[in-house]
């Protein structure tokens, strides 16, 4: 049987079309306005109205239901399925997909324990795997082994949405602005933590540079750059600073939007890499 991977949108996949991919959306709230995360809300109008709007955004995981239409229709195609989510401990969304794969022998589950291009990476790794042939069993197996190896890191552009969040105090993310201070975040163990903070958007991408240099990139695996809108300047400053990491190794750095799912929380102006780590 040929293996279909199935994942949802905070994985930011969009505009990758691919024959044996899925992408599930989650749901995203504007006071009483919902929409569907890369359906009928582009990553470029959510940030439009999270800087518009009074209201913070909420966003829903993804249905039982939803993945029991994506296991069904995999199934009636005579398709296995791998179904990588969303971090456990950020969303519902990995209980929704286990809740729907119940008594369902030719579905597979994997937590990510990541989001974002962090979860993007690992569903990458596993098309690779589908297209070589392998069952789903062993496709989900070998996800779940590389995990572990997956890096994510995240420059904010301001403390604001953390704080309009309710992550971080008024008071903290007020001293932060007034000093451009940027954190930078990642994801460990399927929840988000603050590595440091910079002076400024050059000291924040020099600080990237030097966190992949402590762990280098395995270039033989999937690996992606991304922004929140607004940050695609600082992108570009982070991909000429760390163009010795890269250069002779690969041609060109593959580069994703942010969408609503981690941009609730990063805001507009955010950066972000995710590779896995040499093993």
């Amino acid at each position: 049987m040929s293996v279909r991977i199935i994942t949802d949108s905070a994985s930011d996949i969009v505009g990758f079309n691919h024959a044996s991919l899925t992408v599930v959306p989650l749901s995203v709230a504007f006071g009483d306005t919902v929409y569907h995360d890369g359906v009928d809300l582009s990553h470029e109008r959510f940030f439009d109205l999270l800087v518009e709007s009074d209201v913070m955004p909420t966003t829903g995981a993804v249905s039982p239901g939803a993945f029991a239409d994506a296991f069904h229709r995999a199934h009636e195609a005579g398709e296995e399925v791998v179904a990588v989510t969303i971090s456990s401990k950020l969303s519902g969304t990995w209980q929704s997909t286990a809740i729907a794969a119940e008594g369902l022998p030719h579905v597979h589950v994997v937590d990510s324990l990541n989001a974002c291009i962090g979860q993007r990476i690992l569903v990458e790794y596993a098309l690779m795997q589908a297209k070589a042939g392998l069952s789903a069993a062993e496709v989900a197996r070998r996800t779940e082994e590389v995990r572990s190896r997956v890096r994510v890191l995240a420059l904010l552009d301001t403390l604001e949405y953390l704080r309009r969040g309710g992550r971080i105090g008024a008071a903290a993310a007020g001293v932060g602005s007034l000093l451009s201070i940027k954190p930078v975040i990642t994801v460990k163990d399927g929840e988000v933590e603050l590595l440091g903070k910079a002076r400024g958007s050059r000291n924040g991408c020099n600080l990237l540079v030097e966190l992949v240099d402590k762990e280098p990139i395995d270039f033989t695996l999937p690996f992606a750059l991304a922004c929140s809108v607004g940050g695609e300047r600082t992108l570009n400053k982070y991909v000429d600073d760390s163009r010795g990491l890269w250069k002779g190794i690969v041609d060109a750095l593959p580069m994703c939007s942010v969408g609503a799912a981690i941009g609730t929380h990063v805001g507009p102006g955010a950066i972000a890499v995710a590779y896995f780590a040499q093993g």
